[in-house]
This record gives C-alpha cells, structure tokens and sequence, in this order.
C-alpha cells in the first residue's frame, strides 16, 4: 500500500468517526461486486479487525482491509471530498479502467 494511502482530509475525517467508537474499532474499506461498473467501494466502522485482515495504520488511524479487496486499493490513495451535493470518501484509483461518475464503483 502507498505511504500516503490516506490523504490529509480522509484522515481527519476517519479520526471524527473512530472517535465516537469503541477503542478496537477500525475503519474497513473493502471492494464488493456490484455497481455501475462492476465493482464498488465499501466503507464502514467495525468494532475490531479480522486474523486475515490488512490492517494500515497512519498517524493513529487503523484501517482493515480484507484479502479479497487489498490486490485492487495497492496503488490506491483515499480521498474524503465536500462539496455542493454532499460529502463522501473517493477513491483514487490509478489501475481502475474506468469508474462510474459519482466514483463509486469502477472496473479493471
């Protein structure tokens, strides 16, 4: 994974939301099949990781990642965006072929 998996605002944004969990919580990105374009990015809070899981920690932030999904976020950077129609994680994935407008699903 790069160094700078997160950026700046995905990691203050994953800090607010940790901060109101349990203290063994991790944030959990995964990659599900479905979307617009074959398969779509999945985030949420769990209470604790996996024996199997990736785990990423930057600047106190645990993030879990299961076997199936590390191989298609290897050279991926988590974004968070606000602006006019919401607010949202994005994923900059440079080795999806495409991915839908909203950049919730993509294909490779």
């Amino acid at each position: 994974m790069r160094q700078d998996f997160l950026s700046p605002r995905a990691h203050k944004h994953i800090i607010k939301l940790l901060s109101t969990k349990e203290e063994d919580s991790v944030f959990r990105i995964c990659i599900d099949a479905g979307g617009c374009n074959g398969f779509q990015y999945q985030f949420r809070v769990d209470p604790h990781a996996s024996d199997e899981d990736l785990i990423i920690e930057q600047e106190g932030v645990k993030i879990a990642i299961d076997t199936v999904s590390q191989p298609f976020l290897e050279n991926a950077q988590i974004d968070y965006v606000e602006d006019l129609i919401g607010s949202y994680f994005k994923v900059n994935n440079p080795d999806a072929a495409s991915s839908c407008g909203c950049g919730s699903s993509f294909s490779v």
